[in-house]
């Protein structure tokens, strides 16, 4: 009981007591401890010396093979530097290669694709002189003030007729000399005559008239002309050759008739007269119109008032109204 303290009184338990450690023992295990370091560490250091001995025995035999490697490899940078461009130092510079002929160009492509390898060459520039353009849709060249200055190009127009003027076309045979009823080749003044006939083939083919024609189609025209005067409720726009005669008369000119228009029962209308009815020029056919007629004696009855207001036996009426009335 004289072990257990006095805190430890009461219901608490004796806790054991403690067993002294001893200190010779542990003394000597120490002891050997630190003789086997000691061991441990004369043994690494006796490796590393024989590791460095090794290595320096290494380096010695291949240093000079080393050595002549970066030799050649220094050799060959100054070789590449003296070939190569120098830039300028903090600068960019720009190479800019460009072949002598398109021909190069192809040959080298060519060689590269048959052997298999690929070149990196930068696209050639473009040739200043652009050749011969072809010619734009529109031309505006053209001096305004003549006419027109747009003009309209169309290139498949254009190379149609340069097709076809390229083929080779024999030319026309020379035309014989044209030759007169008895004969004879035509002089100058009946060649131009026939000239003039031939001339009415550009106005809608309308013939051109001989002179001893002309009087009688003069009257026919003349009729045609007078029409504004048969109807009063037709007007009509007055012609330039109108009051001139026969020089009035145009060059090419033609006379055309109405075609008969069949009727469903054959009747006669104004279109489809019978041939009793019909006459023979165009002031008979007027003039036996009973409208036309009848318009024109009224017409004449005006025209005669007049020229009996005016004509014989009417001084004496001008006289007696001159007279003073008071």
């Amino acid at each position: 009981m004289s072990n257990i303290t006095l805190a430890d009184k009461g219901k608490a338990k004796a806790l054991p007591e403690v067993e002294p450690v001893d200190e010779t023992h542990n003394s000597g295990v120490s002891a050997s401890d630190s003789d086997s370091d000691s061991d441990s560490s004369s043994d690494s250091e006796s490796d590393s010396a024989d590791s460095d001995a090794s290595s320096e025995n290494e380096f010695d035999d291949t240093a000079p093979e080393y050595i002549e490697s970066l030799l050649e490899k220094a050799r060959q940078n100054i070789a590449s530097q003296r070939t190569a461009p120098n830039p300028t130092s903090g600068e960019e510079e720009e190479v800019i290669k460009l072949d002598s002929h398109p021909s190069e160009r192809y040959a080298s492509a060519t060689h590269s694709s048959c052997t298999g390898t690929t070149t990196d060459h930068s696209a050639p520039l473009p040739p200043l002189d652009p050749g011969k353009l072809p010619e734009p849709y529109i031309d505006l060249s053209k001096d305004p003030r003549k006419g027109s200055n747009v003009v309209v190009h169309d290139p498949d127009v254009e190379q149609a007729e340069k097709a076809t003027s390229s083929r080779a076309v024999p030319a026309e045979p020379i035309r014989p000399p044209e030759l007169s009823k008895d004969g004879k080749p035509l002089s100058k003044k009946e060649q131009k005559e026939l000239r003039k006939k031939e001339k009415g083939l550009g106005y809608f083919d309308l013939p051109t008239h001989s002179d001893a024609d002309l009087p009688r189609l003069y009257r026919e025209v003349e009729a045609l002309r007078l029409r504004n005067q048969l109807d009063p409720k037709r007007f009509y726009r007055k012609e330039e050759g109108e009051g001139k005669g026969i020089k009035g008369l145009p060059k090419q000119f033609a006379i055309g008739t109405i075609l008969p228009t069949n009727t469903p029962f054959g009747t006669q209308t104004q279109d489809n007269l019978p041939k009793s009815a019909r006459k023979r020029t165009i002031v008979d056919e007027l003039v036996d119109d009973a409208e036309a007629k009848s318009y024109a004696k009224k017409k004449f009855k005006e025209l005669q008032t007049v020229r009996g207001a005016r004509g014989r036996n009417t001084l004496h009426q001008k006289k007696a109204m001159r007279k003073a009335k008071w």
